[in-house]
């Protein structure tokens, strides 16, 4: 005996009969979704969260300090501080590599340390003092470590770089980059997939030398 059984939907109606509401049903659901899914986007980015927010329980209002000025978001609690820093506050600089605190890219500043931001919440870090790459110029005057990396080419694709200038500057900082071999191992967190290594080492050691 055959073991292969047709599927529901072919079985007929009691009498012999199709299921033709259950059929028409179906394509009624089935043109909705497809509707849905290629109609044009009319909101923005931000009005689409805002509507969101209003429909997820727990949403709490949080202030963040950054780059010296408080910003107030509305968002889930869960929310990690480089989501929330992209998302709610479109500081983009900040970029999300792999978001599991592996290549470096999202790194930031809290209270003058370096952080993955892809690792801790947003509102584990409301009162602390928050610092991305665009706070780190004065103006139109770049940083010192931007500049370097600049001059020496210390980046190819660029989606890494803003990780590898704010991990430089807090290298520096610590004092942890005295020669080549302490500035690699110091900065062997953030990975950059096209391979400057040579022209990023390059410039935190002009850097630190000036500093």
């Amino acid at each position: 005996m055959s073991n292969d059984f047709p599927p529901e939907s072919a079985s007929p109606q009691p009498g012999g009969a199709p299921n033709d509401g259950s059929r028409r049903n179906f394509m009624k659901q089935a043109g909705g979704i497809l509707g849905l899914a290629l109609a044009p986007p009319l909101i923005s980015q931000a009005e689409r969260l805002t509507a969101y927010s209003k429909t997820v329980e727990g949403v709490t209002e949080m202030t963040l300090r950054v780059n010296g000025t408080v910003r107030t978001l509305r968002a889930e609690p869960r929310v990690s501080l480089l989501d929330a820093l992209r998302e709610n506050l479109d500081l983009t600089g900040t970029k999300k590599g792999c978001d599991y605190g592996q290549c470096g890219a999202c790194t930031v500043h809290v209270d003058g340390r370096r952080i993955n931001s892809c690792l801790t919440l947003a509102v584990m870090n409301q009162g602390k003092e928050i610092m991305t790459i665009e706070g780190l110029a004065k103006g139109e005057v770049l940083h010192p470590m931007q500049e370097a990396f600049i001059k020496h080419d210390g980046f190819q694709c660029g989606y890494c770089t803003p990780g590898q200038i704010m991990s430089g500057v807090a290298c520096v900082r610590e004092g942890k980059a005295g020669t080549d071999a302490e500035i690699r191992e110091y900065m062997s967190g953030n990975l950059c997939r096209c391979g400057a290594y040579p022209n990023i080492v390059a410039a935190v050691r002009e850097v630190a030398r000036g500093a």
